[in-house]
């Protein structure tokens, strides 16, 4: 059973504007690259850089308790270490998140486009080596069906932008939902080799509107309503290191008995 891999996605900042992507490397037991390096603690989180550890996403300015972060549209320069940021009404930003005074600079900007919505203060932070701020302590990278995004789509009867489900890579050519029974099972990312780790439970982060920064849609009861389940996604952990890009094969897991 074979898909396509139709985007390729990277999240710098946590909760903020996906960046496409043409190609990407994947390492051995790694994190997508690029993805979750940062976030902005709504109040001290308790992160330590000397002691990385989870973080529940609810520390952070996310889209689940926060719909405004989707006004700002964010862009990272991995090689100046730059993020610009832009949001309708309010001046645009350009700073060294590398940096401490271009961190502190963007979360002056963010503060003002929040306003009243974040009850603060907001500080960014930095992942050290290996860590990312992700919505799961093992979900290294994520996958979505977009054949099950369309089928949401049809019994929820309203478009949906994939985009709400924030994934790293978006396969489209395998059957709807096949991906919640792949739980322990390989598959080929173009070049690299993954093996499933679980379905990702939806929050309503997906009820908010990419584009508009609105609540606008109930995700997670149509996912319950429709199919008794909130999941949509799955997290994969990479086995072998390869190269997937935008095209590349992406082949589902085949049964062990078949093989």
């Amino acid at each position: 059973m074979m898909g396509i891999v139709a985007g390729l996605f990277r999240h710098p900042v946590k909760g903020f504007t996906p960046e496409p992507l043409q190609t990407a490397q994947l390492s051995v037991g790694g994190r997508f690259p690029c993805d979750r390096i940062f976030a902005v603690e709504n109040g001290p989180s308790g992160y330590d850089p000397q002691a990385p550890a989870f973080i529940p996403k609810q520390k952070f300015t996310v889209l689940m308790s926060i719909p405004r972060v989707a006004l700002a549209r964010t862009r990272w320069d991995e090689a100046a270490g730059v993020l610009e940021a832009q949001a309708p009404g309010h001046r645009s930003f350009s700073g060294r998140l590398t940096d401490e005074e271009g961190r502190e600079a963007f979360a002056r900007w963010l503060a003002d486009l929040l306003g009243e919505e974040a009850r603060g203060p907001l500080r960014v932070v930095e992942a050290v080596e290996g860590h990312r701020f992700t919505d799961h302590p093992r979900g290294h990278v994520s996958i979505v069906n977009l054949a099950s995004v369309r089928d949401l789509e049809s019994r929820m009867g309203v478009q949906i932008d994939p985009l709400r489900f924030r994934a790293n890579l978006y396969v489209d050519g395998w059957p709807a939902w096949a991906e919640n029974d792949w739980e322990g099972r390989k598959l080929m990312l173009g070049w690299a080799e993954a093996e499933v780790f679980k379905p990702i439970v939806r929050c309503a982060a997906t009820h908010v509107n990419p584009e508009t920064a609105e609540r606008d849609a109930d995700i997670v009861k149509g996912l319950h309503d429709a199919y008794g389940h909130m999941n949509c996604g799955i997290y994969v952990h990479v086995t072998r290191a390869g190269q997937v890009a935008l095209g590349d094969a992406c082949t589902a897991p085949m049964q062990e008995d078949a093989v």
